[in-house]
């Protein structure tokens, strides 16, 4: 038996297939494609699915050649994604990504209506954003009311996906911490920010805990991408919480981060502080656990956009590479605040600063500015766990950033805290690999897998 992983991500979905010993032997990644002007991002729910089954598809010929063999299939991937459909689960309009952007008044009725206090304590977040399934559900009700009511129910993309390869409709605790509706410490649906928004729990799945095993592969889709029909379905859990198993970070002591298109830092905690209330705290991947994951929407993406917006004619390797060549320029600051919201301040009024421009700039300074200005919100984040009593000895770097010595090199000058590159680069596809082996007893632990990494 093999393990299959598959991360939902929101630039690509990526496949990756691995032996018995979990060894990888081929990935897949195929680029998603959206709609959407003036700050509406979608993307159908069909032509998501299709890429999953054809990133499925080509790993598993190449990893394991025609023989149609049992495999273990878990999920991983991005959160707040929200699928509309009907009780039949068809998709009744595109899925609204995270990345949109069209609920900024609702954020705000919903920050009005619930003080902030009340909300860390029930949901475990610090503040509401765009981002929350919650704030476009109670755009519909407004905008569009006919994707409202008895007959709709409310998806987030993985557990979409998951129905669509297993027949099983079910959301896990990691990804609903997103939603702005879980009560991370009952364990169930907020039913207050429900009723404020027009939604009911029947709209809603019946939720499970992470890494639960929703069943065997339904036919069709075995069918499609060459397995055994015996093969079983795990829902997963978060990708940041697959990348924090993929490179052993279960336990104090230890933090992972990943510079995606958004900074996440996180760390296992003891317990949920409520009377903290400024670190995001998250229920985790394994049952009754919670992690502190201060997220930041502007982490890769910031030099995502200066390279296509403003130096499109060098690759990332290129600015990297030029970047590491010369002296730091202290003077040339950047407060990476392009998509406002950012932990540990919260404040979605804030916005991107570059200062102490002069002549002598070209494209190489200005994204080495880029890359320290994400360093120091990574440091500051770091600081705010110090407040929790999570004080890391080291810090595991995965995602795109982690492929950039020089930007590793100054998220440690800047912690002062050494920064460790795991030998796994796919960190949450490998992770959701090792929830594959664990929960079909290959492995005994958690613990014990972490000894392998």
């Amino acid at each position: 038996m093999g393990y299959i992983a598959i991360d939902l991500g929101t630039t690509n979905v990526k496949v990756c297939c691995y032996s018995a010993d979990l060894s990888p032997l081929s990935s897949k990644g195929i680029k998603v494609k959206y709609d959407g002007t003036g700050g509406i991002v979608e993307f159908n729910p069909e032509d998501y699915l299709k890429l999953v089954l054809e990133a499925l598809k080509e790993s598993i010929a190449d990893s394991y050649g025609g023989s149609r063999e049992k495999h273990y299939i878990t999920l991983t991937g991005q959160a707040e994604s929200l699928v509309i459909t009907d009780k039949d689960y068809n998709p009744l309009a595109n899925a609204i990504s995270w990345m949109d952007a069209r609920s900024t008044r609702e954020t705000e009725l919903i920050e009005a209506h619930f003080p902030q206090k009340q909300r860390y304590e029930i949901t475990g977040q610090s503040y509401v954003t765009e981002t929350f399934p919650i704030t476009k559900m109670l755009w519909l009700k407004s905008h569009r009311p006919e994707l409202t009511g008895s007959g709709i129910r409310y998806l987030m993309i993985k557990d979409y996906i998951a129905y669509r390869l297993s027949g099983v409709v079910k959301g896990e605790y990691s990804i609903y911490n997103f939603t702005h509706y879980l009560d991370i410490r009952k364990k169930d649906y907020w039913g207050e920010i429900l009723d404020f928004c027009g939604v009911s729990p029947s709209n809603l799945p019946e939720l499970v805990e992470p890494c639960t095993e929703l069943g065997t592969i339904i036919k069709e889709a075995a069918d499609e991408i060459n397995v055994s029909y015996d093969s079983i379905i795990n829902c997963g859990t978060l990708d940041h919480f697959a990348g924090m198993i993929g490179t052993g970070n279960i336990m104090k002591g230890k933090v992972s981060e990943s510079t995606g298109t958004v900074l996440a830092i996180a760390a296992i905690a003891d317990s949920f502080k409520t009377d903290k209330g400024k670190i995001p705290c998250h229920y985790g991947p394994f049952p009754d656990s919670y992690v502190y994951l201060p997220v930041c929407e502007s982490g890769g993406i910031c030099l995502e956009w200066f390279r296509d917006k403003f130096a499109g004619n060098k690759t990332f390797k290129q600015l990297d590479d030029e970047a590491s060549q010369r002296e730091t320029d202290e003077k040339l600051i950047f407060l990476p605040y392009i998509n406002g919201v950012n932990s540990p301040e919260f404040d979605r009024n804030a916005s991107g600063v570059f200062y102490g421009i002069n002549i002598e700039h070209d494209e190489v300074d200005f994204a080495a500015a880029v890359m320290e200005g994400v360093a120091f919100l990574l440091n500051k984040n770091i600081n705010a766990l110090k407040e929790l009593d999570i004080s890391p000895a080291e810090i595991i770097t995965t995602g795109g950033g982690a492929k950039s010595d020089y930007w590793n090199q100054l998220k440690a000058d800047i912690t002062q805290i050494p920064v460790v590159i795991p030998e796994n680069p796919e960190a949450a596809l490998f992770g959701a690999a090792i929830i594959g082996a664990v929960t079909s007893g290959s492995i005994a632990d958690y613990k014990q897998a972490a000894e392998l990494i």
